[in-house]
């Protein structure tokens, strides 16, 4: 009984001089050792929707963790610049990427399709190709070789087609015109005549002020008139035939992957989904606003993209498509999927989706 006392005693007292454990930013206690990351983005620091976006993942991931999880974000240029992302986490200079796939196309030219293909899915189509039809499996097995591990976190739905300080009236307007358009886009209007230029967003204004170029894409009215395009180009053009969604991504160190614990690790894949359908969920509420306040205050010039300029960018998307994935299995594949997928929801679609919506516009027409 005495040995026993004198255990009670001491259990007491290592317990009194323990340090109290580190709790989340919900007073949660943290259970085991903090995990501290670095994120780089691609994107500028705060910017709607698109910066927010892996701030408000490490919030997630701060609470959800109870503070086991800690990220720190920098945004394009605090750390890395805005193109080297992919690098600096293949690397190990940081933890955590967040950007598009498109930007990697130098490494990995069919990586471009996991962001968008021309005349392709829709944010609900690709999320639905992404974790049920096969798409997330091979854009896993593209990055492996070089030690990343992908996952969608935001889209921000279909695009516009542009901010232009002439009129396109036909594919001859086209010829020569130097536009910031990456991606699979950019290779297709290049095909067709004009100039494609890739810059980070954050050099968008200045270039297209300057005459370094002529015309831009960026996301849609929620964005652009973030970025102020508003200011320095007067015809705004649609479809986002380029990109009919834009899919972001988060990736991350393989090695850092495996070295976090089954429930942080399960915490990230719930996290980057939430943010995913967030971002989606926000540009679609937000774009409808903005696009108002960029007719009504800034007189804006909603212009449709001629159908003859459409059909020709349609016809060299499936060539540039073909020819990127030529010669490479891999490339194939994805390619494949890709379009076995998006057939099917054409099919699906035109009596679900598209029906629906062509039922509400003939009713909205007739009142």
């Amino acid at each position: 009984m005495r040995h026993l006392a004198v255990l009670s005693v001491l259990l007491a007292s290592l317990i009194g001089c323990s340090v109290e454990p580190e709790r989340g930013s919900r007073g949660a206690v943290a259970q085991g050792p903090v995990v501290e990351w670095k994120l780089v983005t691609t994107w500028p620091k705060n910017l709607p929707a698109l910066g927010t976006a892996p701030e408000r993942l490490a919030e997630m991931m701060d609470t959800m963790s109870a503070g086991r999880f800690k990220i720190k974000v920098y945004a394009a240029g605090e750390l890395v610049p805005a193109f080297e992302v992919f690098d600096a986490v293949a690397g190990g200079t940081a933890d955590m990427g967040h950007g598009a796939a498109y930007y990697w196309r130098g490494k990995m030219p069919i990586a471009a399709m996991f962001t968008t293909a021309p005349f392709g899915m829709n944010a609900q189509e690709m999320n639905g190709w992404l974790r049920f039809g096969g798409g997330m499996e091979l854009w896993r097995e593209l990055y492996a070789p070089f030690g990343v591990l992908p996952m969608a976190t935001g889209n921000s739905g279909t695009q516009m087609a542009g901010w232009f300080n002439k009129e396109i009236n036909s594919l001859a307007d086209i010829q020569g015109l130097k536009m910031r358009i990456p991606g699979l886009g950019g290779a297709v209007f290049s095909r067709a005549g004009g100039v494609a230029e890739t810059m980070p967003g954050s050099e968008i204004f200045t270039a297209l002020q300057t005459g370094v170029i002529d015309a831009t894409e960026w996301i849609g009215p929620y964005n652009d008139l973030a970025f102020g395009l508003q200011e320095i180009a007067r015809y705004y053009y649609y479809p986002g035939w380029h990109e009919p969604s834009a899919t972001l991504e988060a990736i991350v160190n393989l090695e850092a992957w495996k070295a976090l614990p089954a429930d942080l690790q399960a915490m990230l894949e719930v996290a980057c989904t939430a943010v995913n359908q967030e971002v989606l969920d926000e540009f679609t509420a937000r774009n409808a606003t903005a696009l108002k306040v960029l007719v009504e205050e800034h007189g804006i010039e909603i212009r449709p993209l001629p159908d003859d300029v459409l059909k020709r960018f349609a016809e060299l998307s499936t060539e540039v498509l073909e020819e990127e994935a030529r010669g490479d299995e891999l490339a194939q594949r994805v390619l494949d999927s890709y379009r076995s997928f998006l057939a099917d929801m054409r099919e699906y679609h035109a009596i679900s989706e598209q029906a629906y919506i062509n039922a509400r516009s003939d009713v909205e027409a007739a009142r």
